[in-house]
């Protein structure tokens, strides 16, 4: 589907060709350039961010259309400008019922940019953004391209070929991120969207386990029980594992995996709880990421621990003011049933330790609203006592455009999960920095392991497209676990 080719441009044959154009300085060569400056004859076109024109059957080419795509002014062209400028232009020619496209790639030297970078976020926003979900929908009017091809130099072909593997690897796991969080909550209950996930990582050959409700009472994971009571579908507890032969060092991810949230007895509002299809998107991440290193085969232990619950109000469901008891053996008293996703987290993350004694651990969850007011819906809040691995985290989403917010984990806040008659409240008593108090609560589960939170409640879901994303499942996570792990074992 996407390719990394070398064409004469002069010479070769071509449907459909995109060219970006900086505003402000010529970051093309040869005809490229000549065409580029066909385009800025055009009163309407200046390469200016976000303007485009087509011309067709121009002289000196044989091509049949030519899109040009504004850049902006040099010094805002960056990585994820390329990747914007590729989704964009692959959906507006899916819009157009075109079946193929090729890519022009700009000066690496006149964007002041690395080569590979340049050629990854070309690729990554093409790939992405040829995307369809429309399973549900009777006529399927728009088709995803057939061929999408990223023109370079010769020399740069065979110095990054090993980029479309990659970027196929990643991005084919985020599409099946986006998937799993936009299909509709009563075609992934808890039994559905557990052999969703084992389906998938077992066509890759990765080790699963699926403990039942039965084996989990057997176990007493209190935690992830007592969120599923109200459920005539029970809990799951899944594990999907990596673990390639000589590997010294294990990574755990932990997704929390809500297939819907009402709040339970806490039931939530109107406008709160019609988009909870979303409330696994923190398992999708992990799942999706396990199956991108089966692809990927870094030479580290990865495993995924995702505990799947629905959390419905029912004569069965858990109360305000009932008390459980983790796996981990700690009591928790329950202030508020819709504060059930770190109750669901604690058991997973205590499972990961006992059974895989993990030399990292990181969580992601749409855990709370409060880390939207604080950070908006496009950045993800991040929270871990080790600077080391907060900082990789944010590296990693800066390069994939996932980007995060570190906030603090202040001693003095944990007074805030104080219980009369447990050894720990899930909810806050305190109606601020409920999104600090919720990583604290983790925290307390952490163990030994270097730990990690992600709050992805903002970034994980989308109600209009952007020219790489349709609306709704983002795949929040994938991308970002991908690098994150290939530069801990770099």
């Amino acid at each position: 589907m996407i390719n990394l080719k070398s064409v004469d441009i002069e010479k070769k044959k071509i449907t459909t060709l995109a060219v970006p154009v900086c505003e402000d300085r010529e970051i093309h060569d040869g005809i490229l350039k000549t065409l580029c400056g066909s385009a800025k004859k055009f009163k309407e076109f200046d390469g200016k961010t976000g303007e485009e024109i087509i011309l067709h059957n121009p002289p000196g080419v044989n091509i049949t259309r030519v899109i040009f795509v504004g850049l902006g002014k040099l010094d805002k062209i960056d990585p994820e400008a390329l990747r914007v400028f590729a989704g964009k232009t692959v959906k507006a020619c899916i819009q157009k019922k075109l079946t193929e496209v090729s890519l022009a790639t700009p000066s690496a030297n006149d964007l002041k940019m690395e080569m590979g970078g340049l050629i990854e976020a070309l690729l990554e926003g093409a790939y992405l953004g040829n995307h369809r979900f429309d399973k549900y929908k009777k006529e399927k009017k728009l088709k995803a391209l057939n061929s999408i091809n990223v023109i370079t130099n010769p020399g740069a072909v065979k110095k990054f070929t090993r980029l479309v593997p990659h970027v196929t690897a990643v991005c084919s796991g985020t599409l099946l991120a986006r998937e799993w969080v936009s299909t509709p909550s009563n075609d992934k209950r808890p039994g559905a969207f557990s052999r969703m996930l084992t389906r998938e990582a077992k066509k890759e050959k990765l080790k699963t386990r699926v403990l039942t409700d039965k084996e989990l009472r057997k176990g007493k994971y209190g935690a992830i029980l007592a969120v599923g009571e109200g459920s005539q579908d029970k809990p799951r507890l899944v594990e999907i594992v990596y673990a390639p032969k000589g590997a010294k060092k294990t990574i755990a991810l932990i997704g929390k995996g809500v297939t819907f949230d009402t709040g339970g007895i806490n039931l939530k509002p109107s406008g709160g709880i019609e988009d909870m299809k979303i409330d696994m998107s923190g398992a999708a991440a992990v799942a999706a990421t396990l199956i991108a290193m089966a692809r990927l085969k870094p030479k580290v232990k990865v495993v995924g621990v995702i505990p799947v619950v629905e959390n419905m109000p029912s004569g069965t469901a858990t109360r305000p003011g009932d008390i459980v008891k983790s796996y981990a053996g700690k009591s928790v008293e329950i202030g508020n049933t819709d504060a059930e996703g770190r109750l669901i987290l604690i058991d997973a993350m205590t499972h990961a330790l006992k059974s895989f004694k993990p030399d990292i651990m990181v969580d992601i969850a749409t855990l709370t609203g409060a880390c939207m007011v604080a950070l908006g819906d496009k950045i993800a809040g991040v929270f871990s006592h080790d600077d080391d691995l907060a900082d990789a985290i944010a590296a990693a989403g800066k390069k994939t455009h996932e980007r995060t917010w570190r906030l603090p984990l202040p001693e003095d806040y944990q007074e805030l999960l104080k219980s009369e008659f447990a050894d720990l409240n899930n909810m806050s008593s305190s109606r601020y920095g409920g999104a600090i108090t919720a990583a604290l609560f983790l925290a307390e589960f952490a163990g030994k392991a270097k730990w990690a939170h992600i709050d992805i409640a903002g970034p994980a879901y989308i109600k209009k497209g952007t020219p790489y994303c349709e609306a709704g499942g983002t795949g929040f996570g994938v991308r970002l676990f991908c690098e994150l792990i290939e530069n801990l074992t770099s």
